[in-house]
Protein backbone atom coordinates (compact mmCIF):
# COMPACT_ATOMS: atom_id res chain seq x y z
CA UNK A 1 0.00 0.00 0.00
CA UNK A 2 1.62 3.44 -0.64
CA UNK A 3 0.77 5.67 2.27
CA UNK A 4 0.21 8.75 -0.03
CA UNK A 5 -2.39 10.30 3.09
CA UNK A 6 -2.87 10.29 6.91
CA UNK A 7 -6.16 7.71 6.25
CA UNK A 8 -3.97 5.66 4.77
CA UNK A 9 -1.58 5.92 7.55
CA UNK A 10 -4.55 5.71 9.48
CA UNK A 11 -5.93 2.47 8.28
CA UNK A 12 -2.23 0.98 8.70
CA UNK A 13 -1.42 1.71 12.53
CA UNK A 14 -5.19 0.66 13.48
CA UNK A 15 -4.45 -2.87 11.59
CA UNK A 16 -0.71 -2.95 13.19
CA UNK A 17 -2.47 -2.21 16.75
CA UNK A 18 -5.30 -4.75 15.81
CA UNK A 19 -2.68 -7.68 15.10
CA UNK A 20 -0.89 -6.57 17.87
CA UNK A 21 -3.82 -6.87 20.00
CA UNK A 22 -4.95 -10.40 18.75
CA UNK A 23 -1.12 -11.82 19.28
CA UNK A 24 -2.11 -10.68 23.18
CA UNK A 25 -5.00 -12.60 23.20
CA UNK A 26 -2.88 -15.37 22.60
CA UNK A 27 -0.10 -14.97 24.90
CA UNK A 28 -1.71 -13.72 27.83
CA UNK A 29 -2.87 -16.85 28.50
CA UNK A 30 0.53 -18.94 28.77
CA UNK A 31 1.82 -15.92 30.78
CA UNK A 32 -0.89 -16.29 33.77
CA UNK A 33 -0.22 -19.71 33.31
CA UNK A 34 3.96 -19.56 33.52
CA UNK A 35 3.37 -16.53 36.88
CA UNK A 36 3.66 -18.03 40.06
CA UNK A 37 2.41 -15.02 42.07
CA UNK A 38 -1.65 -15.19 42.22
CA UNK A 39 -0.95 -11.47 42.03
CA UNK A 40 0.54 -11.44 38.73
CA UNK A 41 -1.73 -14.03 37.40
CA UNK A 42 -4.68 -12.31 37.98
CA UNK A 43 -3.44 -9.17 36.76
CA UNK A 44 -2.69 -11.39 32.98
CA UNK A 45 -6.09 -12.97 33.23
CA UNK A 46 -7.82 -9.83 33.98
CA UNK A 47 -6.01 -7.76 31.21
CA UNK A 48 -6.88 -10.96 29.17
CA UNK A 49 -10.17 -9.91 28.99
CA UNK A 50 -8.92 -6.11 29.04
CA UNK A 51 -7.44 -6.96 25.51
CA UNK A 52 -10.39 -9.32 24.17
CA UNK A 53 -12.66 -5.66 24.46
CA UNK A 54 -9.84 -3.72 22.64
CA UNK A 55 -10.64 -5.95 19.94
CA UNK A 56 -13.83 -5.69 20.03
CA UNK A 57 -13.44 -1.49 20.01
CA UNK A 58 -11.08 -1.92 17.00
CA UNK A 59 -13.36 -4.17 14.94
CA UNK A 60 -15.98 -1.51 15.49
CA UNK A 61 -14.15 1.25 14.18
CA UNK A 62 -13.16 -1.02 11.18
CA UNK A 63 -16.91 -1.36 10.86
CA UNK A 64 -17.40 1.93 11.07
CA UNK A 65 -14.98 2.81 8.60
CA UNK A 66 -16.03 -0.04 6.19
CA UNK A 67 -12.47 -1.48 6.32
CA UNK A 68 -11.21 -5.20 7.13
CA UNK A 69 -8.49 -5.25 10.01
CA UNK A 70 -6.24 -8.12 8.68
CA UNK A 71 -3.61 -7.69 6.50
CA UNK A 72 -0.38 -6.59 8.71
CA UNK A 73 1.00 -8.27 11.25
CA UNK A 74 2.85 -6.69 14.12
CA UNK A 75 6.70 -7.38 14.19
CA UNK A 76 6.53 -5.38 17.35
CA UNK A 77 4.48 -7.23 19.05
CA UNK A 78 5.92 -10.73 17.54
CA UNK A 79 9.38 -9.85 19.27
CA UNK A 80 7.85 -8.34 22.92
CA UNK A 81 5.94 -11.94 22.92
CA UNK A 82 9.14 -13.83 22.10
CA UNK A 83 10.70 -12.19 25.21
CA UNK A 84 8.28 -12.65 27.49
CA UNK A 85 8.35 -16.05 26.47
CA UNK A 86 11.82 -16.84 26.46
CA UNK A 87 11.05 -15.69 30.46
CA UNK A 88 8.24 -18.30 30.74
CA UNK A 89 11.44 -20.98 29.74
CA UNK A 90 13.77 -19.84 32.34
CA UNK A 91 15.18 -22.11 35.21
CA UNK A 92 14.74 -20.06 38.86
CA UNK A 93 13.63 -18.82 41.20
CA UNK A 94 9.52 -18.60 41.08
CA UNK A 95 10.05 -14.56 42.50
CA UNK A 96 13.07 -13.61 39.97
CA UNK A 97 10.45 -15.13 36.68
CA UNK A 98 8.16 -13.28 37.92
CA UNK A 99 9.58 -9.85 37.82
CA UNK A 100 10.79 -10.79 34.75
CA UNK A 101 7.40 -11.23 33.33
CA UNK A 102 5.98 -7.84 34.78
CA UNK A 103 9.13 -5.88 32.92
CA UNK A 104 7.72 -8.15 29.75
CA UNK A 105 4.47 -7.17 30.22
CA UNK A 106 5.51 -3.61 31.28
CA UNK A 107 7.38 -3.22 27.39
CA UNK A 108 3.99 -4.71 26.02
CA UNK A 109 2.11 -1.81 27.92
CA UNK A 110 4.48 1.16 26.84
CA UNK A 111 4.39 -0.32 23.03
CA UNK A 112 0.25 -0.54 23.28
CA UNK A 113 0.39 3.14 25.02
CA UNK A 114 1.95 4.41 21.94
CA UNK A 115 0.06 3.08 19.32
CA UNK A 116 -3.23 3.31 20.77
CA UNK A 117 -2.00 7.50 21.70
CA UNK A 118 -1.15 7.46 17.93
CA UNK A 119 -4.66 6.01 16.60
CA UNK A 120 -6.22 8.14 18.40
CA UNK A 121 -4.31 11.48 17.59
CA UNK A 122 -4.92 10.06 13.89
CA UNK A 123 -8.70 9.68 14.53
CA UNK A 124 -9.31 13.12 15.65
CA UNK A 125 -7.17 15.07 13.13
CA UNK A 126 -9.04 13.00 10.78
CA UNK A 127 -12.07 14.18 12.19
CA UNK A 128 -12.92 10.42 13.56
CA UNK A 129 -14.40 11.74 16.64
CA UNK A 130 -16.29 8.39 17.59
CA UNK A 131 -13.18 6.42 16.72
CA UNK A 132 -11.01 8.72 18.65
CA UNK A 133 -13.30 8.19 21.91
CA UNK A 134 -13.09 4.49 21.59
CA UNK A 135 -9.72 4.74 21.12
CA UNK A 136 -9.00 7.06 24.28
CA UNK A 137 -10.81 3.80 26.31
CA UNK A 138 -7.96 1.48 26.13
CA UNK A 139 -4.90 3.95 26.18
CA UNK A 140 -6.52 4.91 29.86
CA UNK A 141 -6.73 1.15 30.87
CA UNK A 142 -3.47 0.70 29.11
CA UNK A 143 -1.78 3.28 31.38
CA UNK A 144 -3.86 1.39 34.24
CA UNK A 145 -2.28 -1.63 33.48
CA UNK A 146 1.16 -0.37 33.27
CA UNK A 147 0.29 1.41 36.93
CA UNK A 148 -0.98 -1.77 38.49
CA UNK A 149 2.18 -3.87 37.18
CA UNK A 150 4.55 -1.19 38.65
CA UNK A 151 2.42 -1.72 41.77
CA UNK A 152 2.53 -5.02 41.81
CA UNK A 153 6.43 -4.92 40.95
CA UNK A 154 7.08 -2.53 44.24
CA UNK A 155 4.82 -4.08 46.62
CA UNK A 156 5.57 -7.51 46.22
CA UNK A 157 7.20 -9.61 43.25
CA UNK A 158 10.54 -7.54 43.82
CA UNK A 159 11.09 -8.03 46.92
CA UNK A 160 10.13 -11.56 46.99
CA UNK A 161 12.80 -11.75 44.24
CA UNK A 162 15.24 -9.45 46.02
CA UNK A 163 14.86 -11.62 48.83
CA UNK A 164 16.21 -14.83 47.09
CA UNK A 165 19.31 -12.82 46.66
CA UNK A 166 19.74 -12.29 50.31
CA UNK A 167 19.26 -16.05 51.10
CA UNK A 168 21.54 -16.26 48.37
CA UNK A 169 24.05 -14.37 49.58
CA UNK A 170 23.80 -15.50 53.37
CA UNK A 171 24.49 -19.00 51.77
CA UNK A 172 27.77 -17.95 49.94
CA UNK A 173 28.51 -16.28 52.75
CA UNK A 174 28.44 -19.30 55.36
CA UNK A 175 29.91 -21.75 52.89
CA UNK A 176 32.90 -19.47 52.84
CA UNK A 177 33.23 -19.13 56.75
CA UNK A 178 33.16 -23.22 56.69
CA UNK A 179 36.40 -23.73 54.76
Amino acid sequence: MKLDSLKKLYLEELRDLYSAETQLVKALPKMAKGASSAELKQAFESHLEQTKEHVERLNEIFDRLDERPSGKTCKAMEDLIEEGSEMLEEEGEESVIDAGLIGAAQRVEHYEIAAYGTVRTFANLLGEDDAADLLQQPLDEEGETDKELSELAEGIVNEEALTEDRKEKEVATASSRGR
